[in-house]
């Protein structure tokens, strides 16, 4: 069966890989929303969870219940978490757009997750291709877009930026730092929060919460200290100009209602 699974996954991300963004938005209207989930099953998205090949979706860890696209870990291998970080992967890598979730995050987080992944999810963009992740690989290189609960008390910005793997410039300056902080508010509980990233290839990227840009950066690339993006770098290049788009599994339950992308004119 898992032998399948990767022959069936080989196949799914062959024809619109890391390097095909232009050939995947032309299949897309310009200008307009369209779902990338269907609300009924998991259509189009393939799970890459750490010590688990390409497609094996590690105690139905990404599930679709009533609707909504959820993260869960009580599917019988997570009686602890282990560290088992897991990304969903959509089937089109895109370069110039505007991508949208709502998300909810609930319950309780897994045993043993570690103490900052608690109401920790994230969307990752610019993402390298999961057939190139090794088995161990925690996460794919790419912009992370940081999805963050708050605890129902203290500050805790949402919308912020990871680097795994990569680096940005912002204000002309090239950000070496893992995380940078948004600008937003706090969303505490488990309220439906709207996030939105506007993507304009290398050049600029925005994040957005109720209509307003809480974090921009610009020229993503591959990070040459990294042991992970090195094998990515071809020719010494290391702008990103594009790739896949996955949602982030990192210890702690989280629901998705909607998953959107407009495709923008170039």
């Amino acid at each position: 069966m898992k032998v399948l699974l990767g022959i069936l996954c080989a196949v799914l991300f062959s024809a619109r890989g890391f390097d095909q963004t232009k050939a995947a938005e032309g299949d897309y209207p310009k200008g307009e929303w369209v779902s990338l989930f269907n609300g009924k099953d998991l259509t189009g998205w393939t799970p890459k969870i750490r010590y688990c090949e390409l497609g094996d979706n590690n105690g139905d860890t990404f599930r679709v219940r009533d609707g909504l696209l959820q993260v869960r870990y009580d599917g019988g291998r997570y009686e602890k978490f282990g560290e088992q970080f897991g990304h969903l992967f959509y089937k089109d890598s895109f370069s110039n757009y505007r991508f949208r979730v709502e998300y909810r995050f609930v319950g309780e987080q897994c045993a043993e997750g570690p103490g900052w992944a608690t109401r920790n999810s994230g969307v990752m963009i610019h993402g390298q291709d999961p057939r190139s992740m090794t088995r161990d690989q925690d996460f794919p290189v790419s912009i992370e877009v940081q999805l963050l609960g708050g605890n129902g008390k203290d500050k805790r910005t949402t919308s912020n930026l990871c680097t795994p793997g990569t680096n940005v410039v912002m204000n002309d300056e090239l950000k070496l730092q893992h995380c940078i902080s948004s600008s937003s508010k706090t969303y505490h509980g488990e309220q439906w929060v709207t996030a939105e990233i506007e993507v304009h290839n290398n050049e600029i990227i925005r994040h957005l919460l109720d209509g307003e840009v809480v974090l921009e950066y610009s020229k993503p690339q591959l990070d040459e200290r990294d042991e992970n993006a090195r094998p990515l770098i071809k020719d010494g290049h290391l702008m990103l100009t594009g790739g896949t788009i996955s949602l982030q599994s990192e210890s702690h339950p989280i629901d998705f209602r909607k998953v959107e992308i407009m495709v923008l004119e170039r």
